[in-house]
């Protein structure tokens, strides 16, 4: 399960301190332009060192493009990648070798396969989304080809609106603690028609990709668990003929999907973070054998990861988007 998508496909390889995270990304079409520099800004925004509270891992993330694009363009062939890690700290980790943390994967991933690589989480860490950036921001720019944007935004943090967040920050970290929140995300410009009716709904596959997201808990599409206390009478989008001849929605509570098909609204949609399991002071657990232990705070952890994950967000959605879209196309002649 290290692949998503049908037609456009992203495989991710790589743990956290290991040589390199990197993907493959097939099924782009040919002579797409895309902008390497564009890619590496889009890229930037998910690094380290930029926030308050991020993480003091100091990665460069320079992306590698191997192969599927040639001056410029997609081949229509594999795009593999590489992102090098450069700044990994693996003894600071030895503990966990032998100990679970609680609400990470420690545990979990001992349970299923035994052996694990606790350097950094490994494959569990939230290093692997580098690669899922990389392959997004490709997607986003065969997208805005298209005339389809992406655009994510913070719209709670810690349970206060984002121009409190600082202070609440500053109060958390000096307590050792951490933050989790909610981020909004919406789609323009989808024109009506993606997405497969029953097990293929747009919105399951949006809902998909985005809990595959590290420390991601709760999905909703439009006006989601709100619609749970309206009426019917007061969340209907009643149709309507536009001057252009198009046809469209007065109001947009479906969040631009219905029967779990695009209807040419704006796909909205929030994506709820839990706060950062690793605290910077003593946290009790216990070890392989059951052992109560004192975890001690070591490591470079986000206070809160919201800011960084914008750029996650919006590469998950633009995948799952041009995805649906290439299907789409192959569905009518």
């Amino acid at each position: 399960m290290n692949t998503i998508g049908k037609i456009l496909t992203l495989t991710t390889f790589g743990e956290s301190h290991g040589p390199a995270m990197g993907g493959v990304l097939d099924g782009m079409p040919a002579g797409v332009d895309i902008d390497l520099d564009e890619l590496q800004c889009f890229v930037d925004r998910r690094r380290t060192g930029q926030t308050t509270g991020s993480s003091s891992r100091s990665e460069q993330d320079r992306v590698e493009v191997l192969s599927g694009i040639w001056q410029g363009k997609t081949l229509g062939t594999p795009i593999g990648f590489l992102v090098r890690n450069t700044d990994a700290r693996s003894d600071d980790y030895e503990e966990i070798a032998r100990c679970f943390r609680p609400n990470h994967a420690d545990y979990t991933w001992q349970a299923k396969y035994v052996v694990r690589d606790p350097r950094g989480g490994g494959r569990a860490s939230a290093r692997e989304t580098v690669a899922r950036v990389v392959a997004g921001g490709i997607a986003i720019q065969a997208l805005e080809r298209l005339g389809i944007t992406v655009q994510a935004t913070v719209c709670r943090c810690g349970g206060t609106e984002p121009g409190d967040s600082a202070a609440v920050l500053e109060r958390v970290m000096a307590d050792g603690d951490t933050l989790g929140g909610i981020i909004a995300c919406a789609v323009h410009g989808v024109p009506a028609g993606l997405g497969e009716p029953l097990f293929g709904k747009l919105h399951a596959q949006l809902a998909a990709a985005m809990m595959s997201i590290p420390s991601v808990h709760g999905f909703e599409y439009g006006d989601g668990f709100d619609m749970a206390d309206r009426r019917g009478s007061e969340v209907l989008d009643l149709f309507e003929k536009r001057e252009d001849g198009t046809i469209g929605t007065v109001t947009n509570h479906s969040g631009g999907i219905q029967g779990g098909i695009s209807n040419g609204q704006e796909i909205t949609m929030r994506i709820a973070f839990k706060p950062v399991p690793t605290l910077m002071r003593p946290v009790p657990s216990i070890d392989s054998e059951g052992n109560p232990v004192t975890l001690q705070p070591r490591g470079r952890h986000d206070v809160c990861v919201l800011q960084r994950a914008l750029p996650i967000v919006e590469a998950m959605a633009a995948l799952v988007i041009l995805d649906n879209y290439l299907i789409k196309k192959t569905n009518v002649l």
